[in-house]
């Protein structure tokens, strides 16, 4: 049995964002991942192996398009680029390729040039466009503040009430109430209201849509909002893959004296008179002060550490946390060309980025209609993301990656429907809207790796396939995410923490929720000075 200072169960990134921060400052940490690899649903594993492509495909197997913790500091604080991570911009951020007739809408970082592509599609909503991220800018530096800090009712009052009100900077002076009622809308009326064309709306929508509330859903107006910010951080993709990001921060933890042991999956979290004092894995049994889990919430509380050791009232809570129904699926696919989309034959941004594959709003409402019926969407909206046209080691010589992600594919199904019977029939349904755009993809594909809802579950341990962890509704956010008592990453057990995206702010590649989870336990270890060496 190795004493350890710090325990972390999973090495997701922000479970290792905690342990850097944690083994930057002194303390002996080590992480237990139950995979092989490390990095949780950010990494990047190689695949389609043949005498054709003897060295295969870098196929990411969770997120892609890392946005969110560019904002955040981490890197930098970090210094993750001397650990071998390289990004590489993804400009335009994203394309709207119009479903019919000729056009796109490019998203570049730079908002003039985005204002430049929407004059040539919708010149009505030019400058809807420029009020938009104006407006939405402004109260996102709040917003961001408050992301980076354990949250709390002062916090939210603070930031979005109290403070910004006082000093202005959230709203223009005479806008306070009609700015919260924009805040406190539902994303898919905030886009509604601020824009004319439909293609915009479309386009917007179903990138906001991709923090998982269905747009009618209140309080989410920022998903929509949170637009404005990538006119400032822009999105990128680490070279490789996405599990560079994951790989540095392993190479950064173990230059600091930590490490990470994979094939190590916890079976429990040892608890000794209401104290965590360590865990037990399959094999072995780890000793630590500190343990800090990394996993689902539910996976946490229920399982590793188990009805007995919690209070009825507070297990019933965790049960009911809204986990929803699945969320989306993905098909990561080699092929032997990237797509030529009719809208835009030889355009030489499409491929930078993401990819809005999504004709209508209406379109996105049936397939939400399909997925509130427990049935996969007839006809998926997708998200289509062709990494190799920027990052030629992910593809060999002759080969491309297409990565389609769709959304609103319930986990649970109706009429005794089974994903491991179904997931090739939808995983086709994907690839064949990526045909409808591109026809020149018919016959292309070469391989593919299917994440129906289920393998997400199965391969991530997330419960229903959510990569979110918990529903991204407002009454699970803030100090209410997991459950109030939880929210400042603290549990029930002594010396017990969470770290996840279960946590306060949520899922994405952000990071936040470990960079917290990290400045509170640093401020407990403070008082147990006499573990630092």
């Amino acid at each position: 049995m190795n004493k350890q200072n710090v325990l972390i169960v999973g090495s997701g990134h922000n479970g290792l964002v905690t342990a850097c921060y944690l083994a930057k400052e002194g303390y002996k940490v080590t992480v237990l991942e139950r995979r092989d690899m490390a990095g949780g649903a950010v990494a990047t594993e190689t695949m389609f192996r043949s005498d054709r492509f003897p060295n295969g495909f870098r196929m990411d197997v969770g997120s892609s398009v890392h946005i969110m913790i560019h904002q955040t500091g981490i890197i930098e604080e970090l210094s993750l680029e001397e650990y071998g991570l390289d990004y590489i911009e993804m400009d335009p951020i994203m394309s709207y390729p119009l479903p019919e007739g000729e056009g796109v809408i490019h998203f570049f970082k730079d908002l003039d040039r985005t204002l430049d592509s929407i004059a040539r599609v919708c010149p009505e909503d030019v400058e809807n466009y420029r009020d938009f991220v104006e407006f939405w800018g402004r109260v996102n530096e709040g917003v961001l503040k408050a992301f980076m800090v354990p949250p709390s009712g002062k916090n939210i009052a603070t930031e979005l009430i109290k403070g910004q009100w006082r000093d202005g900077s959230m709203f223009e002076k005479g806008k306070q109430t009609e700015g919260l009622q924009k805040i406190f809308s539902s994303y898919g009326k905030v886009v509604d209201d601020a824009f004319e064309n439909r293609y915009l709306k479309a386009a917007m929508t179903w990138f906001a849509a991709q923090s998982g509330p269905t747009p009618d859903h209140p309080a989410t107006g920022d998903f929509a909002g949170w637009q404005s910010m990538l006119h400032q951080s822009g999105a990128k993709h680490p070279r490789g893959g996405s599990g560079m990001l994951t790989q540095a921060m392993v190479a950064f933890l173990e230059d600091h004296g930590g490490k990470v042991l994979t094939g190590e999956p916890v079976q429990q979290v040892l608890i000794d008179e209401g104290k965590a004092i360590g865990v037990r894995t399959e094999e072995n049994e780890y000793r630590a002060d500190i343990v800090i889990s990394n996993a689902h919430v539910q996976t946490t509380m229920m399982k590793l550490v188990g009805r007995e050791y919690l209070s009825p009232g507070t297990y019933t809570k965790v049960e009911n946390i809204n986990v929803g129904n699945g969320f989306g699926m993905v098909i990561r696919c080699a092929v032997e060309e990237l797509p030529r989309y009719e809208a835009c034959p030889g355009d030489p941004h499409i491929h930078n980025g993401m990819q809005l594959l999504a004709p209508s709003v209406g379109y996105m409402n049936d397939a939400i209609g399909d997925y509130l019926q427990k049935k996969p969407p007839e006809n998926p909206a997708v998200l289509a993301m062709t990494f190799s046209n920027i990052d030629p080691e992910v593809a060999p010589d002759g080969g491309h990656t297409l990565y389609a992600w769709a959304q609103w594919h319930p986990y649970e199904l109706r009429d005794d429907l089974h994903w491991d019977d179904i997931r090739e029939r939808e995983a086709e349904k994907i690839y064949e809207v990526v045909c409808r755009y591109a026809p020149n993809m018919k016959g292309e594909l070469i391989d593919w790796y299917i994440q129906s809802p289920l393998d997400i579950e199965r391969k991530h341990a997330m419960p229903k396939g959510n990569v979110m962890h918990v529903e991204m509704s407002f009454d699970q956010m803030f100090m209410f995410r997991p459950i109030p008592e939880m929210s400042k990453y603290r549990t029930p057990i002594e010396n017990l923490y969470l770290s996840s995206a279960s946590c306060h702010p949520g899922g994405g590649v952000f990071g936040a929720a470990g960079y917290n989870a990290a400045q509170i336990v640093l401020k407990d270890l403070k008082k147990k000075s006499w573990l630092k060496f």
